[in-house]
């Protein structure tokens, strides 16, 4: 029992700070907006494959070049088929450099 004033002495304390002593809220983190940085390229595993994106190309433009021949509108199927190959080649441009990245990395 001697040491019963000791324990409500730092009970009391205790609940003094509790109560009185506001507590220090942290600065909040600086908000820096994603960008697409080659560090950031890095941290992003590549989640389609290569034959995956270029089947939904490939599935888009047959859709539409079926409507164009169903309607039988020569230049839209030209014009299609044009788009279809440029948008093509810029995929195959973009996955290459995606794969040299990954494989460098």
């Amino acid at each position: 029992m001697a040491n019963t004033p000791d324990l409500r002495r730092e009970l009391l304390g205790a609940a003094k700070k509790l109560i009185l002593e506001v507590p220090k809220v942290p600065e909040p983190a600086p908000f820096v907006p994603p960008r697409l940085t080659f560090a950031a390229l890095e941290r992003i595993p590549m989640s389609r494959s290569r034959d995956r994106i270029l089947a939904n190309l490939d599935e888009m433009y047959s859709d539409a070049f079926k409507r164009a021949k169903a309607a039988e509108d020569e230049a839209q199927m030209a014009s299609l088929d044009f788009a279809y190959r440029r948008e093509q080649l810029y995929f195959e441009i973009l996955l290459d450099v995606r794969d040299a990245l990954e494989r460098r990395g």
